[in-house]
C-alpha cells in the first residue's frame, strides 16, 4: 500500500528541516581539515579474470586522513581520459567483490565505487575501519557520535564521499570534468551531500535516497535505519532538540538547497524505508535542474533495472 502522501501532495511538500547559520561553515571548516592531508592515492591491479574490464584496488586518504578504500573499473586497456562514475553504496553494504557492479565500465566509463567506513557486513563486503570511538549509542550507525555533530558518524562519512571525487579526479585514466556521483538509499544521500559540497560535477543521482529531511522521517516510518534514531531518543527522552540540531547539518534536504549540478532522482510511493516525502522534501528543494521519477508500486528497490537504464540514458547524452 502507498505509505505516505498521494503524488499530487508531494509535488507541493515542503520539509520543516531547518537551514543552521553556520552549515557553511561547518562543511567548509570540515573539508579544510581534511585537505590539510594529502590525498594519497594508491592504485593496484586486481587480478579479476575479466577480459572485458579491468580492476583496480584502491585507496585515499578520507576524514581526517583515514584511509578509505575503493574499487576503480575501467574498459580493458583504456588510456583515458573517460568520463567517471562515483558510486555510493547503500546502508550496512560495503564496496562488495571485484567482480560486482560492471555496468559503468562496460559502458566505457570509468567506475570509482568506494567504500562505506565501518559497513559491509550486512549485505555485502567492506575493507575501511571506522577507527572513531563513540559515545552511548543504539546498534547501527545512525547514532554513532550523534552527541554533537563533530563527532557523528556521518560527518566522516561524508567527507569520506567529497574525498572520494578528489580522488578519482586525481587519476590519468579520468576527465576530471566530466564526473558524476550517484547511490541509492544511503548512496543516494551521499550524492546529495557530495552535490551540496562539490559545485562542479555533471551530474547527481540519487535513487530513493536516504539521509533526508529527518524531522518527517523520525516521525513517519517505523523502519530501519531511521528508527534507530527513534529507538535511541526513546530512552535518551530530553535529548530530542539536540539531536534533531545535530542531523540539520547531514540532511539532504539541507545539501540539495546548495546543489549546482544537474540531478536525476527517484522514489517509490510503497517505500517504507525512506517515504516518498522524505525524498521529495529534498527533491522540492534541489537548486539546480532536476527530475524525479515516481515510481506507483514499488517500495525501497525503486526501479531497480530501470533506474540504471535510466541513468545511463542519461550519462550518454550528457557525455556524447
Amino acid at each position: 500500500m502507498n505509505v505516505d502522501l498521494p503524488e499530487h501532495e508531494l509535488r507541493n511538500y515542503q520539509s520543516d528541516q531547518v537551514d543552521p547559520d553556520d552549515f557553511d561553515v561547518f562543511w567548509a571548516d570540515t573539508l579544510a581539515a581534511t585537505r590539510g592531508f594529502d590525498l594519497a592515492v594508491t592504485v593496484s591491479p586486481v587480478d579479476s579474470g575479466l577480459s572485458t574490464i579491468d580492476v583496480f584496488d584502491v585507496t585515499f586518504a578520507g576524514y581526517d586522513g583515514q584511509t578509505v578504500s575503493a574499487w576503480l573499473r575501467v574498459p580493458r586497456g583504456a588510456t583515458g581520459p573517460l568520463p567517471a562514475v562515483v558510486q555510493y553504496v547503500g546502508y550496512g553494504g560495503g564496496r562488495g567483490h571485484a567482480l560486482e557492479d560492471l555496468l559503468w565500465s562496460s559502458a566505457g566509463f570509468a567506475h570509482f565505487q568506494m567504500d562505506t567506513r565501518g559497513q559491509g557486513s550486512r549485505w555485502s563486503t567492506g575493507a575501511t575501519p571506522d577507527p572513531v570511538g563513540s559515545g552511548p549509542q543504539h546498534a547501527g550507525f545512525m547514532t554513532r557520535g550523534i552527541g554533537s555533530r563533530e563527532t557523528y558518524y556521518y560527518r566522516r562519512l561524508i567527507t569520506d564521499a567529497v574525498r572520494a571525487v578528489e580522488a578519482v579526479r586525481s587519476l590519468d585514466v579520468v576527465d576530471a570534468s566530466r564526473v558524476a556521483v550517484m547511490g541509492g538509499s544511503q548512496g543516494g544521500g551521499l550524492a546529495l551531500a557530495t552535490a551540496g559540497l562539490v559545485p562542479d560535477l555533471s551530474a547527481v543521482i540519487p535513487y530513493v535516497p536516504f539521509l533526508c529531511d529527518f524531522p518527517r522521517a523520525l516521525g513517519l516510518t517505523d523502519a530501519d535505519p531511521y528508527k534507530e534514531i527513534g529507538r535511541y531518543l526513546a530512552v535518551h527522552r530530553h535529548e530530542v532538540a539536540q539531536v534533531h540540531s545535530v542531523l540539520a547539518y547531514f540532511d539532504g534536504v539541507n545539501f540539495a538547497k546548495r546543489a549546482s549540478a544537474p540531478a536525476w532522482f527517484s522514489t517509490g510511493l510503497m517505500d517504507p524505508v525512506c517515504p516518498p516525502s522524505t525524498v521529495f522534501g529534498a527533491f522540492n528543494n534541489y537548486a539546480s535542474a532536476k527530475d524525479i521519477v515516481v515510481w506507483p508500486f514499488n517500495g525501497h528497490e525503486g526501479g531497480g533495472i530501470d533506474d540504471h537504464a535510466r541513468s545511463l540514458s542519461v550519462l550518454r547524452a550528457l557525455w556524447a
